[in-house]
């Protein structure tokens, strides 16, 4: 439900942003309640269950068939990861309570939480899987190491790929002592 939320309150400000800029009377603002700033979201927001938060240019809802299109300059958010792109299809389920996939187009870069960045002409979520389809010219790189192919799939809850299609690459790097002995980057706090 929190995700519906979160999702309907970027659409009410976006709603009323296209209205203003069309010539048309403000929305009246509703003012929220202040929020009590937190060091650590709660244990049941962590994963899954995690606020999304997307930004964009310019929104269409389409409730009846459970549909919501962010377009220009899209970047949306939960839990630490990031995607960018120019166009992002958000898919609900029929009570319109979750998002059950979405589907970005154009200039589409992720960042997930544990540091690994993404490129791909297309790029598909599935959340009962949490999934990743990367298609297209797809690259996945974590610092030096790097792999290409014209599909990557990544399993965010399992720590696994799958790269596909036409020739793949991957490029590895040995890690020296130095590096190995270094303390890893927390979550979300990709250099």
């Amino acid at each position: 439900m929190r995700r519906a939320l979160a999702l309907g309150a970027v659409m009410v400000w976006s709603v009323a942003t296209l209205s203003t800029a069309a010539g048309a009377q403000p929305a009246p603002s509703r003012s929220r309640p202040a929020r009590p700033a937190a060091t650590a979201p709660p244990a049941s927001q962590e994963g899954r269950d995690a606020p999304v938060t997307v930004d964009a240019d310019q929104l269409e809802n389409l409730q009846k068939e459970g549909l919501t299109v962010f377009t220009g300059n899209v970047v949306a958010s939960q839990n630490g990861s990031t995607q960018y792109a120019d166009r992002m299809e958000v898919y609900l389920d029929d009570k319109g309570n979750r998002i059950v996939r979405t589907v970005s187009t154009g200039n589409v870069r992720i960042i997930t939480k544990d540091c690994r960045t993404g490129t791909a002409k297309r790029a598909e979520y599935y959340d009962a899987e949490q999934r990743v389809v990367l298609i297209g010219d797809a690259r996945v790189w974590r610092d030096d190491n790097v792999v290409t192919g014209e599909r990557i799939t990544i399993y965010l809850a399992e720590d696994r790929s799958i790269v596909e299609g036409g020739r793949v690459k991957g490029v590895f790097y040995p890690k020296n002592q130095d590096e190995a002995a270094r303390p890893k980057v927390p979550a979300g706090q990709c250099s």
